[in-house]
């Protein structure tokens, strides 16, 4: 792994399960990916969980590389028929679909004759795709226009999703949050004052969240920064401001802590 750089990167994280989405299956895959990116400094900016409908599927991934994020897409590479994704991604990059010889070989040698007729269909992947390593039964996943297409196991797409990160991701600086308890004061009141703050610090990003409890003692508002900017820089002109308003604020109570490095 290369060393740690200053700021890590943001991704996107595409599920493909009509399971999902008809309640028979509970997705795991955004916690385990959540916490996969947060372990080398990286984020995820967006989560899709979207049914096996070629169209709508197309639609997405051609809107999702043309975003510039790098993204993650679990499920739908098999060899079904409504198994999708190579061909909707294939669409969406505007080019064709051919069999690649390396992802062939790989399944030949894993499947020898019984990998005739339907198997071989899995390496039949867009141009230009270059191939992720699966160690759990080496049919492998696929890289198109920063999208990273794996299975929709878990058991699979888990440790091919670390291998992207740690060969083509180097790991960054962990980032670190603070925040204060707000406190006799809507949110409201503090938009004035969420304005000026939001862009006056780089690498860091402004967050308010407004905890409503039965007891009014309860009642606050966590307002904070998080991210890889200058945190104590951030949290100082934020007190000055909240002081400047007259707004009272104190340390999160309890267990509503924000993560520090």
């Amino acid at each position: 792994m290369s060393a740690a750089s200053d700021a890590g990167r943001r991704f996107g994280l595409i599920v493909v399960a009509d399971e999902i989405l008809a309640g028979a299956r509970t997705d795991k895959h955004l916690p385990a990916f959540r916490e996969l990116l947060h372990a080398r400094g990286h984020g995820l900016a967006w989560c899709w969980i979207l049914p096996d409908d070629p169209v709508l599927l197309t639609g997405q991934l051609t809107a999702s590389m043309a975003g510039g994020l790098p993204v993650f897409c679990c499920g739908g590479i098999g060899a079904t028929p409504d198994d999708h994704t190579r061909a909707c991604a294939a669409a969406a990059a505007g080019v064709a679909l051919e069999r690649h010889p390396e992802a062939l070989a790989l399944i030949e040698k894993r499947f020898a004759a019984d990998a005739y007729p339907h198997r071989v269909l899995m390496a039949d992947l867009p141009a230009g795709a270059t191939l992720i390593p699966n160690p759990v039964n080496q049919i492998p996943g696929f890289m198109l226009r920063e999208h990273w297409f794996l299975p929709g196991f878990p058991r699979m797409a888990w440790p091919m999703a670390e291998w992207v990160l740690d060969t083509h991701y180097p790991a960054a600086a962990p980032p670190r949050e603070a925040a204060v308890a707000v406190y006799g004061t809507p949110e409201s009141r503090l938009i004035p004052l969420l304005r000026a703050l939001d862009a006056s610090q780089p690498g860091l990003k402004l967050f308010s969240l407004p905890h409503l409890g039965d007891d009014p003692a309860d009642r606050y508002v966590l307002l904070g920064f998080r991210g890889q900017g200058d945190l104590d820089s951030a949290m100082a002109a934020l007190c000055v401001a909240l002081d400047a308003d007259g707004i009272a604020y104190g340390p999160p109570p309890g267990n509503v802590q924000a993560r520090q490095p």
